[in-house]
């Protein structure tokens, strides 16, 4: 009788009607989340790969399980594993290195991390035709392209567990990525066209040209969100006038000067300052810039051989060209930028000569219109304009590390196209200061990222 029953629950499980239904249903729900209707042609598929059995989907298998041979199964694993991967890395969750200091000590140089796109909702890639597992260029060549732009599709994002929100840290694709030195890609662009000139770029490098999900990826703090006004008063964060969150890991340059004129490199090492960054000013032998929490500022200003440690600060007022908008107009530096309003979906604002500085790249460039300007009018898609309303919502973006990040202060604004997930797990850490074992930062394994 025992055997009767267990019979009967394998048949159960294994009856072609049962698993049609369950892997069904589990589609729908699927393409319901995509909201791509078109996508239930597949239950056709679905209903003869389970009931029907017309069409031999798995074309590289024999007919006859007795002639699969081990190469057909790793053919079929590999293929598989392919499938499965491609899906979740789109989706679901895809893996991140921290390649800069720009977030420490909030992130460190070393962190592996994977990055959830659900939580904002994953967006479907605007150049589907690319290689699996890579970003913009293939494996073992230095500037091909990994990707074709013979289909090109508009920005779709999926619903997603939340909204951005201030604190959040954030990976997105690089906004000025879309014009790239190939010779020199971690730099911008814009930012060496205003250096060398566009001619000297074109007559001495390579240029690319790259889709919004294919340009550099970063990883920041957003500090502010659409419709927020922002702005930094000697290096403090003022969000709609109130002061932003400070965390405890955040980070200044200061300038630290000695009598003996050197620092101890183990005292320094235990603070988490790295070796790269422990550096002698040239000029004086005794003056270190350093990249340092408030926490350990303080316990340097106690070393015997430290004389003074003062935080590194711009003068409020001084102009720096390579601070966003790049117009001698807005007296903007690291310290002391704005105050700046972030755009917001649907609101619509007053633009002239006055402003438009700040918001002509995402009118041109971010939203695709045409924009022009002749003598001191404003024209948009043709027509003389004094207002514009926003397509998308846009995010102001900084690093942890204040001094040592190229973010919105540098560039501008995020807009909600380029925002790739949220960081959330760090799975493995290498400190690139140690040897062999010494390397795995034991802590940071397996833990979640904290805001």
């Amino acid at each position: 009788m025992k055997e009767e029953i267990k019979k009967s629950g394998i048949s159960f499980w294994n009856n072609k009607w049962f698993k049609f239904s369950i892997v069904s249903f589990v589609y729908l729900l699927f393409v319901i989340w995509l909201e791509n209707y078109w996508l239930l042609i597949g239950l056709a598929i679905i209903f003869d790969m389970y009931v029907t059995k017309k069409v031999r989907w798995a074309f590289w298998k024999p007919r006859d399980p007795k002639k699969i041979t081990p190469l057909v199964e790793w053919v079929d694993a590999l293929i598989f594993a392919v499938v499965a991967a491609s899906i979740i890395r789109m989706l679901f969750f895809e893996a991140f290195t921290i390649p800069t200091s720009s977030m420490e000590k909030t992130l460190l140089v070393g962190d592996y991390l994977f990055v959830s796109k659900v939580s904002y909702g994953p967006k479907m890639p605007n150049t589907p035709l690319s290689f699996p597992f890579v970003h913009h260029t293939l494996p073992f060549t230095k500037y091909s392209q990994s990707f074709l732009t013979w289909i090109e599709r508009p920005y779709k994002r999926i619903k997603g567990l939340q909204e951005i929100k201030r604190n959040d840290i954030v990976v997105f694709n690089f906004p000025e990525g879309d014009t790239v030195v190939l010779e020199h890609q971690e730099q911008s662009y814009y930012a060496l066209k205003r250096q060398l000139g566009y001619d000297y770029l074109v007559s001495n490098f390579n240029l690319g040209v790259r889709p919004v999900d294919k340009k550099e990826n970063y990883i920041k703090r957003c500090v502010a969100v659409s419709g927020d006004s922002l702005q930094i008063k000697h290096g403090e964060l003022f969000i709609n006038g109130l002061p932003a969150v400070k965390h405890t890991d955040m980070q200044y340059k200061y300038d630290i000067e000695t009598t003996s004129g050197s620092l101890n490199k183990l005292k320094m090492r235990k603070l988490g300052v790295s070796e790269d960054d422990l550096k002698v000013s040239p000029l004086t032998g005794s003056l270190y810039q350093l990249p340092l929490t408030k926490k350990n500022a303080e316990i340097i200003k106690m070393f015997p051989s430290v004389k003074s440690v003062k935080q590194v600060e711009m003068p409020d007022g001084a102009y720096a060209n390579y601070i966003f908008p790049n117009d001698p107009k807005f007296a903007w530096n690291e310290d002391n930028f704005g105050p700046i309003w972030v755009p917001q979906k649907n609101v619509t604002i007053e633009i002239t000569m006055k402003n438009i500085a700040l918001y002509r790249r995402v009118i041109d460039v971010y939203e695709g219109n045409d924009f022009e300007i002749k003598g001191d009018k404003i024209f948009i898609n043709g027509k003389q304009a004094s207002e514009y309303t926003f397509k998308m919502n846009y995010y102001f973006m900084m690093g942890d590390s204040r001094h040592n990040s190229a973010d919105s202060r540098f560039w501008g604004f995020v807009p909600e196209d380029h925002v790739v997930g949220k960081a959330a797990f760090i799975w493995l850490s290498l400190d690139p200061d140690e040897k062999f074992l010494g390397k795995i930062r034991w802590k940071r394994l397996f833990s979640f990222v904290h805001e």
